[in-house]
């Protein structure tokens, strides 16, 4: 639709990717080319990743979220979190398994579970719950059978954000019924009124969690494939043994990048926060000109928003792309609970932003 589409010699504008389009800080491609420089880091790096990489990872951590991890045997590198989502049930899921996923969800927790011959099982996530799921509608005989559950807040696509309470929560159940639960921390750095906690840092949760955290977002580092997991020693320890047979490491330099944005100056990160918050509060101010209702958007950069009566959501981001040429995610991408939703993404340019909110503005639905 979008070739067609941009066949007329439509401008089209894209709200549907969570890319960030501003560059990595300067600090950290520096870091970078003094790193790629050095012939020691042209050989095969290490599997686990860095050590000093892991301690890099292990003292954000513990300065951000209190969460103290031993770099040794608590942590591992990743080619970016979807390489850890995507293998964490390579090592824990065998066929006939449950994996508890979020609904809507990032599909890939669904597909990881579907290639390695496990069941999904929805958990949606509704308005009325704050976006969280209900732990006791999750009939007994599934929670016997399940092996992994997937969280992921401040939550993509929802927008939403987990308190200490509902984690406690998800411990005891998953103390109860043997279940490993992995948080996908991907968007741990954006938010915009108290800083989301860590699972990790939740009593119980270092006997039976692992967390992912992506410099993908927080940095402006998506093309650059560097993330860390950490948690429960046999956890990390069993992903660890996939990635040893499946890849090779990341690239050392880049490594020492991440080392340069996990160790250095936090303030440029306060002020992609400061620019997301700007662009949401235009965003939601054409959106409300609409007559279209936006969730309370506490953390990530997607605004998620009700579609009206009369439209699907796929109908109402058709309509979006070839009346206006702007470009939305229909909610129904990310499961079935997702239908009545379409997302937005607040990473284009502000100058792209703006012209896409007057267009959003002449749109008659």
């Amino acid at each position: 639709m979008k070739r067609e589409v941009a066949a007329r010699g439509v401008d089209i504008i894209s709200l549907g990717i969570g890319d960030p389009d501003t560059p990595t800080f300067p600090h950290i491609v520096a870091a970078l080319q003094e790193a790629a420089a050095r012939p020691a880091n042209h050989r095969y790096p290490d599997y686990e990743g860095l050590p000093s990489f892991r301690r890099a990872a292990a003292e954000y951590m513990r300065r951000r979220f209190g969460v103290t991890a031993d770099p040794d045997t608590e942590i591992v590198s990743l080619i970016g979190s979807k390489e850890g989502v995507a293998n964490l049930p390579v090592a824990f899921v065998d066929p006939g398994d449950i994996v508890l996923i979020p609904d809507p969800g990032y599909p890939v927790y669904g597909v990881g579970t579907a290639f390695n011959g496990g069941t999904a099982y929805p958990m949606p996530l509704d308005a009325a719950s704050g976006f969280l799921p209900d732990l006791k509608a999750i009939p007994e005989d599934v929670a016997r059978r399940a092996k992994l559950m997937w969280l992921n807040y401040p939550n993509n696509p929802t927008a939403a954000t987990a308190p200490p309470a509902f984690f406690a929560d998800v411990v005891a159940f998953a103390a109860k019924y043997g279940i490993i639960v992995a948080h996908d921390d991907a968007y741990a750095e954006i938010y915009y009124d108290e800083p989301p906690p860590s699972f990790l840092a939740t009593p119980g949760a270092e006997e039976l969690g692992i967390e992912l955290h992506s410099l993908s977002k927080t940095y402006n580092m998506t093309g650059w494939r560097v993330a860390f997991a950490v948690g429960q020693r046999a956890i990390v320890a069993g992903l660890g043994k996939v990635k040893t047979n499946v890849d090779s490491g990341i690239f050392q330099a880049v490594q020492e990048a991440g080392i340069a944005a996990l160790t250095g100056d936090q303030a440029p990160v306060a002020g992609m926060r400061a620019l997301y918050r700007e662009r949401r509060d235009l965003l939601l101010g054409a959106l409300a000109s609409l007559g279209l209702e936006a969730e309370p958007v506490r953390g990530t950069f997607y605004v998620w928003t009700h579609v009206p009566r009369g439209y699907t959501s796929a109908g109402l981001a058709a309509k979006f792309l070839q009346d206006i040429g702007v470009v939305v995610t229909p909610g129904s991408g990310f499961g079935p609970a997702g239908e009545g939703y379409i997302r937005f993404s607040l990473t284009v340019p502000s100058a792209r932003l703006t012209q896409a909110v007057e267009r959003i503005r002449t749109l008659t639905l």
